[in-house]
């Protein structure tokens, strides 16, 4: 298995609706390992590593979110694999 890493931002209504809790949770029963974090933008930021349809099914789910997020844009581009380990909110 080649490991595949991707940096994503997602814009809309993205903080205050628990995007980060639900992204962890996701990136977790997909086996990822990276981080999710609010951006002083008012966008989130998530950084995967993993199986390569493992980063694909999160980077689509992203255009999801939890219920009361409001999703317009997800910009993904491949990252270089980082020194982490579980996948976290920061």
């Amino acid at each position: 298995m080649s490991e595949h890493c991707v940096l994503c931002r997602v814009e809309g209504r993205v903080q205050g609706v628990f995007f980060r809790a639900t992204t962890q949770e996701q990136a977790r029963a997909l086996g990822l390992r990276g981080y999710v974090r609010n951006l002083p933008d008012g966008s989130v930021e998530v950084y995967a590593c993993g199986d390569r349809v493992a980063v694909e099914t999160l980077s689509a789910w992203l255009w999801e979110g939890p219920p009361y997020a409001r999703v317009t844009r997800v910009s993904c581009e491949p990252a270089e694999p980082r020194a982490i380990t579980g996948f976290h909110v920061r």
